[in-house]
């Protein structure tokens, strides 16, 4: 019978960064990664997800990856979003650990040493805290001291910076958490439902050396809504039925108020009934209806077990580097 090919071992450590529009700093990021994990002498992996770059972001990673067999690159066909190429970076590491970072040379790589100390004094999770942060106060720090006191207020799980990037885990533990839209900065929230041990350490921040910032006011709408979601799960992740029934019973008061108005009362005092305030009722019920449905179907669904998709296979290609 003819021999399988042999799997290349399981990596100690994989480095995830998402990488858009960053052609400037992908050749120096390669070489600070590169740097900080043969100083620690452990097994390792580089993961870089380009996010649908317009430059020659790909170009670049895929001629590091033909040279460095540690280094993979995973190309999205269109921009999606940080958390999505994040979590595209996650889904295809193999490594024990998984470090996520940021790929603007603003996280220093030589913190990821501390970080994966964390983990092996018994944390879930590590993550980092920008002490200094070196970014524009007005357009950057004011709005992230604003949300991270708000997401420490409504999740009550207290990291002083959700927006670090620069975060270790246990990739048994990070695999099997949902990411999407904006929610890499929530990630210790997501975690909080099975109760990890979490660390934040103070790491170093540098300012930008090459190419402009890809965040702005604009995410705030974004981070709001998802401040909701991620409140939602934290809070009825295990009692689906009861968040649906909340939601419903307010709809069904209003329902019935309709009919029993636009019927009942109508009809005692003019002699004939109110369609309008009849039909609203109508449809009041009728969502009250669909929530209750929608919570019995979700309290199904938890309870015979996870059917989360690998929504993004369709998305990206791997690249690996040559030798693999």
């Amino acid at each position: 019978m003819p021999s399988q090919p042999s799997q290349p071992p399981r990596p100690y450590v994989s480095v995830v960064v998402p990488l858009y529009n960053e052609q400037d700093s992908v050749e120096p990021l390669h070489q600070q990664i590169t740097s900080a994990l043969v100083a620690l002498g452990a097994s390792y992996e580089i993961i870089f997800v380009d996010d649908g770059s317009r430059d020659r972001t790909f170009a670049v990673a895929e001629a590091l990856a033909a040279r460095d067999p540690r280094l993979r690159v995973i190309k999205f066909r269109a921009n999606a979003g940080q958390t999505p190429a994040m979590a595209a970076g996650i889904d295809h590491a193999r490594g024990e650990t998984i470090v996520t970072m940021d790929g603007d040379l603003q996280n220093d790589p030589d913190d990821i040493q501390h970080l994966l100390r964390e983990l092996e004094r018994g944390h879930d999770l590590a993550v980092g805290w920008r002490f200094e942060r070196q970014d524009k106060f007005l357009s950057r720090r004011l709005p992230s001291v604003i949300a991270n006191r708000l997401i420490r207020k409504v999740t009550r799980v207290a990291i002083k910076d959700n927006g670090c990037s620069l975060k270790a885990f246990r990739a048994k533990v990070i695999q099997g958490v949902p990411l999407y839209s904006e929610m890499h900065r929530f990630i210790p929230a997501m975690m909080s439902v099975t109760g990890p041990k979490i660390a934040e350490i103070k790491v170093k921040h540098h300012a930008r050396r090459f190419g402009q910032s890809k965040y702005g006011l604009a995410r705030i709408y974004r981070v709001l809504l998802d401040l909701l979601i991620v409140k939602s799960v934290a809070s009825f992740s295990d009692r689906p039925l009861l968040w649906f029934t909340l939601l419903g019973v307010p709809a069904a008061v209003i329902g019935m108020a309709g009919l029993v108005i636009g019927l009942g009362v109508q009809y005692a005092r003019f002699g004939q009934v109110s369609l309008p305030v009849a039909g609203s009722g109508l449809l009041f019920l009728a969502l009250a209806l669909f929530l209750f449905l929608g919570g019995a179907l979700a309290e199904l669904i938890f309870k015979t077990g996870d059917v989360r998709p690998r929504q993004f296979a369709a998305l990206t290609m791997t690249r690996p580097g040559a030798g693999q």
